[in-house]
């Protein structure tokens, strides 16, 4: 049998040891009573309180000796059929919302409880010491912007020369180093153990992407948040949402309060509908945009391939801002990130450096340049706003050239998002070019064809190879002097994932590698760091 709990969406990161950073983990223990203090209606059996617990696990692949595994529902699987793997490598407990099976005996303590995963945000925390009252939380939530908006909240408090965590879908960090992000949200469990890292070593903040898989599975619960923030709302994760409404309703529950009361201060897009339905849910709001009158907004500013300047008024003065980021789009993270920092009290001269410290946001909107005559850019655009938008800025910033836009769908997701992407880039691009992205067990043809029918109502051109490397290569022949050629949706990421095996990939080498074969050889390396540019 192999062993763990699967198919959940989330991938439990403690003691994998190829993901630990430098230095080594503290050890812990707690009584079986502490761990579970605070827990509602825990059935905790009596004379089992003074249990020492060494390790809390949610995957029983991880389980040691004296450890307690919580036995969670996924959305494919379900961890109590791996209790008996959990029992032979050493579990001295179990927590569980369904009774102890008869065939379970012997010194195992079994704890049934009603809701498995806030329980297990709970135990974390309790097992812990409460790391997070020792910092400021800072959430951001929304459909697009996430990563960059967190980014930019990070760099604005190292700017101040704070210690920090940083959890999103590039990676995570905390003060010890950096590991790699299998979700946008950590796990409960492993976020708990991040704060205890950050806190450790002096830090003073987390921020953090919160996803709509983790505000439903409960991994933020028991967190109190002195800033969340709201950038927008577009079609996205249908396939795991009943509908739209439903993933409204997700995000939400940031706003609402994760178990630890509702948030001190919002952050809200002025300029996205579904702010005013977030609106008095935190003790106080704050918006910001650039069309609706906000209480963060931006005047004059000025867009370019080498950043963009703004004045920036806020309730507490105005702002000088210069970043490297590009496009209007950033333009609101960069309000947002305002907001955010303002609401934990960082002084308006910290702000305007760590915005300009920033230099770029890796798969967002970066450049492969080996010195061809047109552009090429990465971005992780995987949704029709997302994608809508990249078009829109690089039309925007180029506006004497064509646009050529490469994309593709993931398999095993919303499908309904596929026409409307299609519908998108055919009215916006000059050429679409349809590849694959991560098909995974479906029909790469059958995902295009579900684009194809977006992008013939748009009526506009498009071309179709599904061997991604070789489209990218035909979108590069197919470019002219001052195009622009958009490789979206997969951004940042390093793999790419069929049928029936995972593969390296990198849009953005692959990019530099067909240059290379065309004639163009450029004065720069490929980068070993994220954020630096390509072949610049």
């Amino acid at each position: 049998m192999t062993a763990g709990l699967r198919g959940t969406e989330s991938i439990h990161l403690l003691d994998q040891q190829e993901s630990k950073p430098q230095g080594q983990r503290q050890a812990r223990t707690a009584t079986l009573g502490q761990v579970f203090s605070g827990v509602d209606a825990a059935n905790v059996p009596a004379g089992a309180s003074g249990l020492a617990i060494q390790a809390i696990a949610c995957d029983s692949r991880k389980v040691v000796p004296g450890g307690l595994f919580f036995a969670l529902h996924g959305a494919k699987d379900d961890g109590n059929k791996y209790v008996r793997d959990a029992i032979e490598r050493g579990a001295s407990a179990v927590a569980s919302e369904t009774a102890a099976p008869q065939e379970v005996a012997g010194n195992l303590v079994w704890v049934q409880v009603p809701e498995a995963r806030k329980a297990l945000a709970t135990a974390a925390a309790n097992f812990f010491s409460h790391p997070a009252k020792a910092l400021q939380l800072i959430a951001v939530t929304g459909t697009n912007g996430k990563t960059t908006t967190t980014s930019l909240i990070d760099s604005i408090l190292r700017a101040s020369g704070a210690k920090t965590g940083l959890f999103g879908t590039i990676d995570y960090h905390t003060p010890l180093g950096e590991y790699p992000a299998p979700n946008t949200t950590p796990e409960s469990l492993d976020l708990q153990h991040f704060f205890a890292e950050i806190r450790d070593a002096g830090g003073k903040y987390a921020v953090m992407e919160a996803s709509s898989h983790a505000l439903v599975m409960d991994r933020l619960w028991g967190c109190h948040f002195q800033a969340a923030v709201f950038t927008n709302l577009t079609r996205e994760h249908l396939d795991f949402h009943k509908n739209f409404e439903d993933y409204f309703a997700a995000k939400r529950r940031l706003f609402a309060g994760t178990g630890a009361g509702v948030p001190e201060i919002a952050i809200l897009n002025a300029d996205d509908p579904y702010s005013k339905r977030l609106a008095g849910l935190a003790k106080r709001s704050v918006t910001y945009g650039i069309e609706s009158g906000a209480d963060i907004s931006a005047k004059k500013f000025h867009l370019a391939f080498s950043g963009l300047t703004f004045t920036a008024h806020t309730p507490q003065g105005k702002l000088h801002i210069q970043s490297p980021l590009v496009g209007r789009i950033n333009v609101y993270n960069i309000l947002a990130a305002i907001g955010a920092a303002q609401a934990v009290g960082s002084a308006n001269e910290t702000i305007e450096a760590g915005i300009r410290d920033l230099q770029n946001v890796p798969g967002r909107f970066q450049s492969v340049d080996l010195g061809q005559p047109f552009l090429v850019i990465v971005d992780f655009a995987h949704t029709d706003d997302a994608l809508e938008n990249l078009i829109k800025t690089a039309r925007e910033l180029n506006p004497k050239g064509r646009v050529i836009t490469l994309f593709g769908c993931g398999g095993g997701k919303d499908r309904t998002k596929r026409p409307v992407m299609g519908e998108a880039s055919g009215r916006l691009s000059d050429l679409t070019i349809l590849t694959n992205d991560n098909p995974r067990q479906e029909d790469p043809l059958k995902i295009i064809s579900d684009i194809v029918v977006g992008l013939q109502k748009s009526g506009g051109k498009y071309l179709i190879e599904p061997d991604r490397e070789k489209a990218i290569g035909m979108a590069l022949d197919e470019a002219r002097a001052a195009d622009l050629v958009l490789l979206a949706g997969k951004g940042h990421e390093d793999y790419q994932v069929l049928a029936d095996k995972t593969l390296p990939w990198d849009d953005r080498r692959v990019a530099q590698q067909e240059l290379r074969k065309r004639g163009f050889e450029g004065a720069g390396a490929v980068p070993s760091k994220a954020g630096e540019g390509f072949g610049n």
